[in-house]
C-alpha cells in the first residue's frame, strides 16, 4: 500500500469515528428536546467511583416489579405506563412485559429486568462535578427529570435535589 492510500484509509477511519460520535450525540439531543418530560422519584445509592469521578447511582421507585411479574427472567423488557400525580412526580399505573410496546397513547418508560429483579431504565448513573457527589447522597429528596422518546427510552434532563434544580457551582 502506498502512502497516499494509507492516508486515505486513515482519513476514512477518522471520519467514520467522528460521524459515529456526532450521530450518537445527535440522537440523545433529539430525545432531550422532543421527548415527553417526566419527573421520577429516586433513591440515591453510591456517589463515588475512583476511575470515573463523582456520580450518583439512582434507583427509582417505579423500578420495583409488581408481584405478578416477580418471575420474569433478567433481560426481559417491561413497559411501565406512567401518570402524573398531584405533586408532579410520575407514578407507575401499569406494567407490561414483552415487545412490541403496548398500545399507543399514554406515557411509557421502557426498562429491562436486571439481576436483582428490578427494572433498569438506562438512567441509573448521573455524573456530577468532582466534590459534589455527596450533595446528592446526603439529600433528603432526589428526583430526576427525564425525557422519554416514542419507544419509552429515557435520557436524564436534570436532577432536583431537595426541591431545587441541582446546579453545583452556580449561585442563584
Amino acid at each position: 500500500m502506498n502512502r497516499r492510500a494509507a492516508w486515505l484509509l486513515f482519513a476514512v477511519v477518522v471520519a467514520a469515528q467522528v460521524i459515529g460520535l456526532a450521530a450518537f450525540a445527535g440522537v440523545r439531543e433529539v430525545k432531550l428536546r422532543s421527548g415527553v418530560a417526566v419527573i421520577l422519584q429516586t433513591v440515591p445509592v453510591d456517589p463515588r467511583s475512583l476511575l470515573q469521578g463523582d456520580y450518583a447511582i439512582l434507583d427509582y421507585e417505579i423500578a420495583a416489579l409488581p408481584d405478578y411479574m416477580a418471575d420474569l427472567p433478567a433481560g426481559s423488557v417491561v413497559y411501565v405506563r406512567l401518570a402524573e400525580s398531584d405533586n408532579s412526580v410520575w407514578q407507575a399505573i401499569d406494567y407490561r412485559a414483552g415487545r412490541p410496546r403496548p398500545e399507543r397513547g399514554g406515557t411509557y418508560i421502557r426498562g429491562k429486568v436486571d439481576a436483582r429483579g428490578r427494572l433498569d431504565f438506562g438512567i441509573g448513573t448521573y455524573f456530577v462535578p468532582e466534590g459534589t457527589g455527596r450533595i446528592i447522597e446526603n439529600a433528603a429528596d432526589v428526583k430526576v427529570t427525564a425525557s422519554l422518546d416514542g419507544d419509552g427510552r429515557a435520557v436524564i434532563r436534570g436532577v432536583i435535589v431537595d426541591g431545587s434544580e441541582f446546579r453545583p457551582g452556580h449561585s442563584d
